[in-house]
C-alpha cells in the first residue's frame, strides 16, 4: 500500500469505522449533502414519472402459490420509473441505476409493493457500508466535486461496494425504460401451496428485449429522453415484462443484496406486467416501500431492506410538507 492510499484510508477512518448501526436520518442527510436540497421532491430517485397498467399471473403461478396477486385475476398496477439519486435533473445517459416502483392492489384490497433497480445487485452489503460509500461522494467545498481518490480508497477497503459499480461499467445505460430489466435485489420468502416457504428473488424481463445506449450516446451532452421514448412506445400498445421468481437454494445468501445468486438457479415465469399509459400524478402519494407485502410473503432479515421502510417514511413526510 503506497503512502497516498494509506493517508486516504486514515482520512476516511470515521466512515470506515462508522457507528455500529446507521440510521434512516443519516441517509436523508447525506443525500442532501450530495445532491442538494430539493424541497417537495423524493430524497432518493428524485427524477421520475408515473405510469399505470396491470399484472396478470401466468397459469403455472396458481399451481405454485395461493398469494392473492397470483390468482390469475387482472390486478391494477401503479408504477413509477425513475433515475437513481437525489437529483431531479439527473442526466439520463449517466451510468447509474434506473428504478421501477410498483404497487399491485388485488380485488380483496391486498397491496404488494416492488422497489427494483436495473442492476441485479445493490451498492453495498449493509446500511453502514452504503452510508460510508455515500459519505465519500459528498462534493469537496473547494472544487464542488467528489474526491474520486476517496471513493476508490473506500471501495478498495470494502469490496462489497464493487459489484454494482462493475455492473454499471460493463453494461450500457438503458436506451428506454421499456428495454430495461428490473431486479428486486433483496430476498423474500413465499409460501407455496403446500405451506412451505421458498426463498426467492424476483426480476422483470422486458418483452421488447434489452437495449442500451451506444458509446456516442453515453458521451453526448445530457438530454431528457426516457419519458418521451416510453410515451412513443406506448402509442403502439402496452409494453410488457415477464416476472420471474429466482428460486434460492441452501447456502444462497438471504441477507446480502450485494451478492448475486448463482446463475444456474431455477427460475419460474410467474406473471406478466403490462404498462399501458403514463400516469400523471397517479404515483405521487406512494412511496413504494418494498416491505409492503401481501399475505403469503415475508421479508428476509436483510438490513438494507429493513432500512428502506423508515428511510422512505421520512422522505415521504418531508415531501408531503414541502421540505
Amino acid at each position: 500500500m503506497n503512502k497516498i492510499t494509506l493517508s486516504l484510508l486514515l482520512a476516511l477512518s470515521p466512515a470506515l469505522h462508522a457507528a455500529e448501526q446507521a440510521t434512516p436520518n443519516q441517509f436523508i442527510d447525506v443525500f442532501a449533502k450530495i445532491f442538494g436540497e430539493h424541497k417537495g421532491e423524493r430524497k432518493g430517485h428524485a427524477k421520475g414519472f408515473c405510469a399505470v397498467g396491470s399484472f396478470q399471473a401466468l397459469p403455472d403461478a396458481k399451481n405454485f402459490s395461493s398469494v392473492a396477486w397470483l390468482s390469475g385475476e387482472t390486478v391494477p398496477v401503479t408504477a413509477r420509473f425513475s433515475m437513481a439519486g437525489g437529483n431531479p435533473k439527473a442526466p439520463e445517459n449517466a451510468r447509474s441505476p434506473r428504478g421501477l416502483g410498483l404497487q399491485l392492489k388485488t380485488a380483496n384490497g391486498q397491496l404488494q409493493h416492488f422497489a427494483m433497480l436495473s442492476t441485479p445487485v445493490f451498492g453495498a452489503k449493509d446500511p453502514e457500508n452504503f452510508l460510508g460509500l455515500l459519505q465519500t461522494q459528498i462534493p469537496d467545498p473547494a472544487t464542488g466535486k467528489p474526491d474520486l481518490a476517496k471513493i476508490q480508497a473506500f471501495r478498495a477497503a470494502h469490496p462489497d461496494t464493487l459489484p454494482q459499480a462493475e455492473y454499471l461499467a460493463k453494461n450500457s445505460p438503458p436506451w428506454s425504460y421499456a428495454t430495461t430489466p428490473y431486479f428486486g435485489i433483496h430476498t423474500f420468502f413465499i409460501k407455496d401451496n403446500s405451506g412451505v416457504e421458498q426463498k426467492v428473488r424476483w426480476q422483470f424481463v422486458p418483452k421488447d428485449g434489452v437495449k442500451g445506449l451506444t458509446e456516442a450516446e453515453i458521451k453526448a451532452p445530457a438530454t431528457d429522453f426516457l419519458q418521451k421514448r416510453l410515451a412513443d412506445r406506448l402509442v403502439k400498445g402496452a409494453t410488457q415484462w415477464t416476472m420471474q421468481l429466482v428460486l434460492g437454494e441452501a447456502g444462497d445468501t438471504e441477507t446480502d443484496p450485494s451478492v448475486l445468486w448463482p446463475k444456474e438457479r431455477k427460475t419460474l415465469d410467474i406473471g406478466l406486467l403490462s404498462i399501458t399509459e403514463q400516469g400523471g400524478e397517479a404515483c405521487t402519494g406512494l412511496n413504494f416501500d418494498p416491505n409492503v407485502l401481501s399475505t403469503g410473503l415475508r421479508a428476509s432479515a436483510d438490513r438494507v431492506l429493513q432500512m428502506r421502510s423508515p428511510a422512505y417514511a421520512i422522505s415521504f413526510g418531508k415531501r408531503l410538507t414541502n421540505q
